[in-house]
């Protein structure tokens, strides 16, 4: 900080490390800071904004918050790339003037005793003049003539000063002294992409359908591409692929993660790595690099995005491990040890040492990310990030931003939160998170704030299943429960993710009190007809398009920081509500928690938090169904398990600036 006058509590908080906040283009994004100096004179601040490409400093006057002293501002980035953000802290001598002469007319003082006040008055606005454009300044000369006019009465001389035109132009042309400037506040902004988004996962080599005797037929890209139409109907934006680079041979996992393959099992597509080639190749069934850009294109022309794992592993007869053997870790008995998380074996795979030949192995993976970004591939879904050394991680996304800044990279890190959040400060765009165990109604809406809070290093990507974690309430909730969680996951956070299967209800573990799938994909081909349950009645793709269609119309389920949990009187029920600082769109969710029955209850909406007042009377649409509801503070509410297991409500708009003070509220407190 430089200068005379005081800025405290500034946030978010940058300067206490090297990491900058996050944000994305268009996201209204909340500063504060406090403000203050000695004596009465008032103080007021701004904020000063500089992005990509900007000679000069966009300013906005900070408003004072509903406690003294605090100061907050929501401004929108327009661009991406690294922004810059500094607090000026401001004395305002027409502000304290005005206080003082308002006081004093107040106790009934007349010209003789104000002549003093009137004075410096005068030569206060006459200092403001100079602030403002040449064509505004008469205005401010008429208010510097009536407080020397000593033929005219005192109000006469006084009234210009506070007149409204006067106040709007001062407004914008403050007169400023003694000003200081915070130290900056760091922000990197993303494409929007990096907020919100809705994922769907899929194995490319499971969509060849069947052979003339039953058994699955290996899938292409062409075979891949025919899958597309299907994703872009329900609603997603962005396609995630498994690793689709040739499989080792050697230790090759079979059928439920079995030792003993057979010569047709065709192994786990994270044992990267054979005589095919290796992180830079293309499994050989799956197609050529022709066919995968073929791929990319299809994709692209309807509204997808291709994300691409990047698993930084290899199988026994990777080209690494014979090229590079000093890349791994290796026993006293001369072997090179393979990846295990106990009880986990994964005899497939070789872990890589990054101790060992630090510039080496670097230099490979990066080549291998821009490879593919070369090919049309701006995401990558990066596995188990958190067993990598972070400062590998800072280095590598910092070097693919500086020439791909709307690269972005999700962390596959289900850990503690300590490494989660880590790894987000040092550049990852996404985390994975512990929604998936997070089922009773405390659990979530801890979470969900917990998330809101830290908005500005992480931002969390709900996926309601992935190929490793089949969780029990879904093993055992029934397809209630998976509409539910759908539900949940698509409306508390603005990215959220499926793996193929969920639409099916694909619910059976491998054994009792396994996460794990019973034949699951990871170990063999699993193509579905899905056409066939959709016409049968036996999908959940209707309500998964649904959820989707609503999210992209309305702003406010695209947001992460403005969240707020409504009280009901049904733990079996839980109520929040959301809503976009920029439009002040404004929607409240409503969903049964109980998979196997109806449930109902009292909400009371917390009135302020969605731009009303106790007494008012709303009318909300619901989304799900069209109906309309006539609600207060307390409204009756029953929801059944897929018949109508969520109400996702259409609320009023919250009117500007309110929605600014809930912004900053939203997520600060």
């Amino acid at each position: 900080m430089t200068g005379r006058l005081g800025i405290d509590n500034v946030l978010p908080d940058t300067t206490t490390g090297k990491y900058p906040a996050k944000a994305v283009v268009g996201e209204a994004f909340p500063v504060s800071a406090v403000v203050w100096r000695e004596g009465h004179d008032a103080v007021a601040a701004t904020l000063a904004v500089r992005g990509p490409g900007m000679r000069s400093s966009q300013r906005t006057t900070m408003t004072p918050g509903s406690e003294p002293d605090n100061f907050h501002a929501v401004f929108t980035p327009s661009t991406p790339g690294y922004w810059i953000c500094r607090i000026e802290a401001w004395s305002d001598p027409v502000a304290t003037w005005r206080h003082a002469v308002e006081a004093k007319l107040g106790v009934g003082q007349n010209a003789a005793e104000l002549a003093n006040d009137l004075e410096l008055g005068a030569r206060a606005f006459e200092s403001a003049a100079e602030g403002v454009p040449t064509e505004d300044r008469a205005l401010l000369d008429d208010v510097v003539t009536a407080l020397r006019d000593t033929d005219r009465q005192l109000p006469g001389r006084v009234s210009p000063a506070f007149a409204s035109e006067v106040t709007a132009l001062l407004a914008e042309h403050p007169l400023r002294e003694l000003v200081t400037r915070s130290a900056a506040i760091n922000i990197w902004v993303d494409r929007t992409r990096a907020l919100h988004g809705s994922w769907y996962e899929f194995f490319p080599r499971s969509t060849g359908g069947w052979n003339e005797d039953g058994s699955p037929r290996h899938g292409t890209f062409a075979t891949s591409t025919a899958m597309l139409p299907r994703i872009a109907r329900m609603g997603f934006d962005v396609v995630y692929l498994p690793p689709i680079h040739p499989i080792g041979i050697v230790n090759r996992k079979g059928p439920n993660n079995t030792l003993t393959p057979g010569p047709d099992d065709v192994g786990s597509p994270w044992a990267i790595g054979s005589a095919d080639g290796g992180h830079d190749a293309i499994h050989p069934e799956l197609g050529t690099e022709s066919d995968f850009r073929a791929f990319v294109d299809a994709a692209h022309e309807l509204g997808l995005e291709v994300a691409l794992d990047l698993a930084l592993q290899a199988a026994p007869d990777h080209p690494w491990a014979a090229e590079h053997p000093e890349w791994f870790t290796v026993l006293p008995d001369g072997t090179i040890a393979y990846a295990e998380n106990p009880p986990k074996k994964y005899q497939d795979i070789y872990p890589v040492n990054f101790d060992n030949d630090r510039r080496g192995i670097y230099d490979e993976v990066l080549r291998v990310a821009r490879y593919w970004i070369s090919l049309g591939v701006k995401i990558f879904r990066v596995d188990n990030p958190h067993t990598k050394p972070p400062n590998f991680w800072e280095w590598l996304i910092a070097e693919i931003k500086k020439t791909d800044p709307d690269v972005l990279f999700l962390a596959e890190a289900f850990t503690r939160p300590a490494r989660m959040y880590g790894l987000a400060m040092r550049g990852f765009t996404q985390s994975y998170t512990y929604f998936t165990w997070r089922v009773a109604k405390g659990e979530l809406t801890q979470f969900a704030e917990e998330h809101a809070h830290r908005a500005d290093d992480a931002r969390p990507n709900l996926f309601v299943n992935t190929p490793d974690i089949l969780h029990e309430s879904l093993q055992h909730g029934g397809p209630g429960m998976f509409a539910l969680r759908a539900a949940l996951a698509a409306t508390m956070s603005p990215t959220w993710g499926v793996y193929s299967g969920y639409e099916l209800y694909e619910h059976q573990a491998v054994r009792p009190g396994s996460e794990e799938y019973l034949d699951s994909e990871k170990y063999q081909l699993r193509p579905r007809d899905y056409e066939g349950a959709l016409a049968r009645g036996e999908s959940l793709e209707p309500w998964l398009g649904k959820l989707n269609s609503i999210r992209r119309a309305h702003p406010a389920l695209q947001q992460l920081r403005n969240i707020h949990f409504h009280h009901v009187d049904n733990d079996a029920l839980i109520a929040y509500s959301k809503f976009d600082a920029n439009t002040g769109d404004s929607v409240l969710v409503v969903i049964n928690l109980n998979p196997f029955g109806p449930e109902e209850g009292t909400i009371w909406l917390d009135m302020p938090e969605i731009g009303l007042d106790w007494h008012d009377s709303l009318t909300v649409t619901d989304e799900v169904t069209g109906q309309q509801y006539h609600w207060g503070q307390a409204n009756f509410v029953k929801l059944e398990p897929l018949k109508a297991v969520a109400h996702i409500m259409s609320l009023p708009p919250i009117p500007y600036p309110q929605r600014l003070e809930l912004a900053y509220r939203g997520n600060w407190k």
